[in-house]
């Protein structure tokens, strides 16, 4: 059986139940300024997306000049309902079973920077990740610079790597990175659409996401002890 010595998560949708939320703001900052309001299908397509992308993609009438207008209102929605967002259940538990692995864990997201820390802090999980890259400071999924930046970083290669995230853009990336996926069907893409983008691995639960990875991670000798 393949073992993975690092596990990288994309964040909204696989680690936090954010998506409703972001859902929410780019529908609301559409019809503060007046812009056709996206389905929620067509809204939550767009999640783990680069900031350019999606917008192009889910509000393609946004004009250059009304911009800061819509990120401004995209902001305060989603910030007035962010101390409501959590982390799946499981997740922080999952976490530390792969640190007690010596998994080296990282994050590849949508997010900014800014964004991502800021949470990082809230739910104090800095010190859970040795590697974290953003959309911001990298090419947007699903090119494939933020899963390399991350081998380099972490001094690994692909097939030492198993990335899991919730969108077909995630399952993507690590193709085009030549790692392995798992494909969380709890988040923003529906199952069919993951199953089409060929994940390694696909999962319906936290639950189930341990159960496969434990079998897969860390030390031969620790793998026994379950």
């Amino acid at each position: 059986m393949k073992r993975y010595e690092a596990v990288i998560f994309d964040w909204d949708g696989t680690v936090m139940d954010s998506t409703h939320s972001i859902v929410n703001a780019i529908q609301c900052a559409c019809a503060d300024i007046d812009l056709p309001v996206p389905s929620a299908s067509e809204a939550s397509w767009v999640i783990g997306l680069s900031l350019e992308s999606a917008l192009y993609r889910c509000v393609p009438t946004l004009t250059a000049d009304k911009l800061p207008l819509f990120l401004d209102r995209y902001r305060f929605h989603f910030l007035c309902r962010d101390p409501e967002i959590k982390l799946f259940d499981g997740i922080v538990e999952l976490l530390d079973l792969l640190h007690g692995r010596q998994v080296l864990l990282g994050v590849a997201t949508g997010k900014s920077r800014v964004g991502l820390d800021r949470v990082l802090g809230n739910m104090q999980l800095h010190t859970r990740f040795h590697a974290t890259r953003c959309a911001d400071e990298s090419f947007g999924k699903p090119n494939p610079a933020m899963l390399l930046e991350l081998m380099d970083e972490l001094d690994l290669r692909p097939e030492q790597l198993l990335m899991v995230g919730d969108t077909s853009h995630d399952i993507l990336m690590a193709s085009n990175a030549g790692v392995d996926s798992m494909a969380v069907t709890y988040g923003a893409h529906d199952r069919q659409t993951l199953i089409d983008a060929k994940p390694t691995a696909l999962v319906s639960s936290v639950a189930e996401m341990q159960a496969w990875l434990l079998d897969r991670v860390g030390p031969i000798e620790a793998a026994s002890v379950r």
